[in-house]
């Protein structure tokens, strides 16, 4: 049996049968058989008998996943875009004018863009470790709105993969009702490149999240944060932010640009807070 089964694997590597599944399944399914019926005639380790076994049950597996849909390619696209996107806006170095300066060294900068419009971006350092960060804002977001104020909800609809999410966040209205309840849907992404994360968002379509009542759908994005640690000390991170938001509504543009600043001003803070209640 085993010549029949290496003549098998001999043909699942030719090009035009190397993406046929049932055909790969078949040969991986029958190197396990008989790998364990030599296992079993064999006096001697069969230590890498097991090895193989392993790996073609690992094949099997692989081959039993579900593909995504075109419309979940689709959402994987968006986030890979709004990631591409944001880092090259954050990769320009020209043009950014001060906003707010804190004392506590926090800043936020702003540049205006022809295709996207007016962008914030604010630079922190955070006492804390940049897995300590990454898990609060990516694997805990759900919680944001337990911690920061500006936040009424952040509820994940749909999971795609390992790397995208598509979301539902309510912002909470701006005291004085000055700018009244917003809500967002989101495609986002997260990618770690050594020992820097981005997680990138922007607006979305989602037909199972229509506009609610008593909310105003703005839109955002592209917009992501940047982690990284701090040279030479692994124990603070750098924490860089891009907001790329269209509020809607009639709004005039200078309450937009200081209800954004101090948006990302007072986030910092309240991770600050939080960071250091979980710590």
């Amino acid at each position: 049996m085993l010549p029949a089964t290496f003549k098998l694997c001999a043909a699942i590597s030719y090009r035009h049968l190397r993406n046929t599944t049932s055909l790969r399944k078949q040969a991986a399914v029958t190197i396990s058989q008989e790998l364990s019926k030599f296992a079993c005639h064999s006096t001697g380790p069969s230590t890498w008998i097991n090895q193989v076994r392993r790996r073609s049950s690992l094949l099997s597996s692989r081959l039993e996943e579900k593909p995504f849909s075109e419309t979940e390619m689709s959402y994987i696209k968006q986030g890979e875009e709004a990631l591409q996107k944001s880092l090259s806006i954050l990769g320009d170095q020209e043009g950014w004018k001060t906003e707010t300066v804190v004392d506590n060294g926090d800043k936020v900068l702003s540049k205006v863009l022809p295709d996207v419009g007016k962008v914030f971006r604010l630079e922190v350092v955070v006492d804390q470790p940049l897995d300590t960060v990454y898990s609060e804002l990516v694997d805990n977001m759900e919680q944001m709105g337990d911690w920061n104020p500006n936040v009424k909800e952040v509820k994940i609809l749909q999971k795609i993969g390992k790397d995208t999410v598509i979301t539902h966040e309510k912002a909470a209205a701006t005291p004085g009702n000055i700018v009244g309840p917003r809500d967002f849907v989101s495609v986002r992404c997260s990618k770690r490149r050594g020992s820097t994360c981005v997680l990138a968002g922007m607006s979305t379509k989602y037909g199972a999240m229509p506009e609610q009542e008593g909310f105003i759908r703005a839109e955002n994005g592209p917009t992501c944060m940047v982690l990284r640690p701090l040279p030479n000390c692994p124990s603070q991170t750098k924490l860089t932010w891009l907001l790329s938001i269209d509020l809607k509504g009639w709004l005039p543009k200078t309450i937009i640009n200081q209800v954004l600043s101090q948006t990302q001003v007072d986030f910092a803070n309240h991770l600050r807070a939080r960071l250091a209640w979980t710590a």
